[in-house]
C-alpha cells in the first residue's frame, strides 16, 4: 500500500474520518488510532515482521525507562545494551549475508577453500528507519535530551507511525513523542498546507520519477550497446528520478503528517542547488544525515581530536562509509560511501566543508557564473556517484563509467520512446524551474505569492499532469529497499 495507490485514498480516508471525528477524543485515543492505523499499514506490506517491530519496540521502551531511573553507571550499561541491540538488528537482517559472502570470496582469493553458507533471510520493510529511531530514544535519554516515557502507546506510535515507519524521514524521540502528548484537533490550514505538499510529492512520484524509470531501466539493461553520450544522459536523468522519488515520497509522508496535526522533520532542502559536496549532503536526506553527524561523526571526532585535521578527515570516510553501507549491503554502497569521503577531503583541508556563503544571483535572478559552475560541477560528482548506487555490483558500475568517457560520448544519443522522454524531459524542465524560484521555501507549493486564480491554475495544471501523464503503475519508492 504505497502512497500513490487508491488502496492508500481509502486506508487515510478511513484513518482522517476516525480521527477527527465528532465524537470527543482525547490525545491517548487518537494515538491509539494512529498506532492501530500503523501496524495495519505495516503489516499490510509485511506482515511476518510485525512481531519483530512490536518486540523491539518492547525491549526499548523499557530500556528507556531503565536508562531513566539507572544511575549513571547503569544507565551507560543500558544504552550499550540499546545500541548492541539496534546494530545487531541491522547486521543480521541486512548485512549478514553480505559478510560472509565476502569473507568466502576473500579467503578463496588467498587460496583457502571456503564452502559458504548464506542463509534465506527476509529483510524487513522499513528496517534501516525504525532501527535508527529505537537507537536515537536510548541515545537520547541517556544524554538527558529528553525523559523515558511511561506511556507504551506514545512510544510504539513514534516507531510505527505509518507516514514515516518505510521511508523515513527519521524523526528524533525529542521532537516527535510530545507532539503525541497533547490532543491534535483539526486545523484547516494545517490540512490545506499538508494537502499542498502531497499533490507536490505525487507530481514528483508519477509524473517524473516514475515515467523516467522506464526510460532509465531500458538503457541500463543494455549497457554494451549504449554510447556514452545515451549513458551520460541516462545517468543524468536518475539524479532526478531518486530525487524526485525520494523527495515525493518525503514531502507525501510529510504532508500526511501535517494533516494528522504532526510537524515531521524536512528531509530535503533543493540538494541539486549545492556549491560543494559538504553543502549537498547537508541538503539532501537531512534526518539521516543530521542522526550520523550527531551519533557518529561528532563523537568520533571528539575521539580522533588529537589527529588534529586528519582526525576531521578519517570521522568524515568513516561517516560517509556508513552512509553507503546504510543504503545496502553490497560492494557498489561501500565503494559510494568511500567515493564521497574521500571528496570531502579538499573541502576539509581548504576548510570549505565549514563555509555556508549565501548563493549569489544576477540581475536575471538566475545564479552568478561561479555559483553556477560551482552548481554543475558539484552536479556531476552527485551524479557520477549515484551510477554506483544503480549498478548491480562494481563490475557493471566500471563498465558504465569506462563507456561514458569513450569516444562514443561524442555520438548522437538515441534513446527509445522518445515523445514519452520528451514529455518528462520537459516536466522535469518545470520542475527544476519551480525549485529554483521557491527554494526559499519549505516546499514549492507553500508560501505561494501569487493571486488566488493563477494560484488555482497551478493546482489544476499539477492536478492534470499527474491524471493524465502519472504512471500509476508497480513502481514501488526506490527507497522501500534500503
Amino acid at each position: 500500500m504505497i502512497f500513490n495507490s487508491f488502496s492508500f485514498f481509502i486506508f487515510f480516508s478511513i484513518v482522517f474520518f476516525l480521527y477527527y471525528s465528532p465524537l470527543k477524543k482525547k490525545a491517548k485515543t487518537q494515538n491509539l488510532l494512529l498506532l492501530f492505523a500503523s501496524y495495519f499499514f505495516y503489516g499490510y506490506a509485511n506482515w511476518e515482521m510485525i512481531p519483530l517491530l512490536l518486540v523491539a519496540t518492547t525491549i526499548f521502551y523499557f530500556l528507556g525507562i531503565a536508562i531513566q531511573k539507572s544511575t549513571e553507571k547503569k544507565a551507560l550499561i543500558f544504552n550499550s545494551l540499546g545500541v548492541f541491540l539496534g546494530v545487531g538488528l541491522l547486521l543480521y537482517f541486512k548485512y549478514l549475508n553480505f559478510f560472509i559472502e565476502s569473507f568466502s570470496d576473500l579467503f578463496n582469493t588467498i587460496g583457502l577453500k571456503v564452502n559458504s553458507t548464506t542463509f534465506n533471510i527476509i529483510l524487513p520493510l522499513g528496517i534501516s528507519f525504525f532501527t535508527f529511531r529505537l537507537i536515537s530514544y536510548v541515545i537520547e535519554v541517556r544524554r538527558g535530551k529528553m525523559e523515558a516515557t511511561t506511556d507504551f502507546v506514545d512510544f510504539a506510535t513514534y516507531v510505527a507511525f505509518f507516514p514515516t515507519i518505510l521511508s523515513g524521514p527519521i524523526d528524533r524521540p525529542n521532537r516527535f513523542i510530545p507532539q503525541l502528548q497533547s490532543k491534535r484537533s483539526f486545523d484547516y490550514n494545517l490540512v490545506v498546507d499538508g494537502c499542498r505538499q502531497i499533490l507536490w510529492g505525487l507530481f514528483q512520484k508519477v509524473v517524473i520519477a516514475d515515467n523516467l524509470a522506464g526510460l532509465i531501466n531500458d538503457v541500463w539493461t543494455d549497457i554494451p550497446n549504449q554510447s556514452g553520450s545515451t549513458l551520460l544522459i541516462i545517468a543524468i536523468l536518475y539524479s532526478f528520478q531518486i530525487y524526485t522519488d525520494f523527495s515525493g515520497y518525503s514531502h507525501m509522508a510529510i504532508g500526511v503528517g501535517k494533516i494528522l496535526g504532526f510537524q515531521i522533520t524536512k528531509n530535503f532542502n533543493y540538494p541539486f542547488f549545492s556549491r560543494n559536496l559538504a553543502e549537498f549532503w547537508r541538503n539532501w536526506h537531512i534526518s539521516l544525515t543530521s542522526w550520523l553527524t550527531d551519533y557518529i561523526f561528532m563523537p568520533l571526532n571528539v575521539k580522533f581530536r588529537n589527529l588534529g585535521i586528519w582526525g576531521i578527515i578519517l570521522a568524515i570516510i568513516i561517516n560517509m562509509l556508513l552512509v553507503g553501507m546504510w543504503h545496502g549491503a553490497t560492494w557498489t554502497f561501500v565503494v559510494f560511501g568511500l567515493y564521497n569521503g574521500l571528496l570531502f577531503i579538499p573541502l576539509i583541508l581548504t576548510g570549505s566543508i565549514f563555509k555556508k556563503k549565501k548563493l549569489k544571483t544576477n540581475k536575471l535572478g538566475l545564479p552568478s557564473l561561479n555559483d553556477s559552475l560551482r552548481i554543475i560541477r558539484t552536479f556531476l560528482i552527485v551524479t557520477l556517484g549515484l551510477i554506483m548506487c544503480r549498478a548491480e555490483n562494481i563490475d557493471q558500475a566500471i563498465s558504465y563509467i569506462l563507456k561514458i568517457i569513450s569516444p562514443s560520448l561524442f555520438t548522437k544519443p538515441i534513446l527509445t520512446g522518445m515523445s514519452l522522454a520528451l514529455t518528462t524531459i520537459i516536466f522535469l524542465f518545470i520542475f527544476v524551474i519551480v525549485e529554483w524560484l521557491s527554494r526559499k521555501n519549505e516546499f514549492p507549493l507553500s508560501n505561494l505569492k501569487i493571486n488566488k486564480p493563477l494560484e488555482y491554475t497551478l493546482y489544476f495544471t499539477i492536478i492534470f499532469a499527474i491524471i493524465y501523464f502519472g504512471d500509476f503503475g508497480t513502481n514501488q519508492f526506490i527507497y522501500f529497499k534500503f
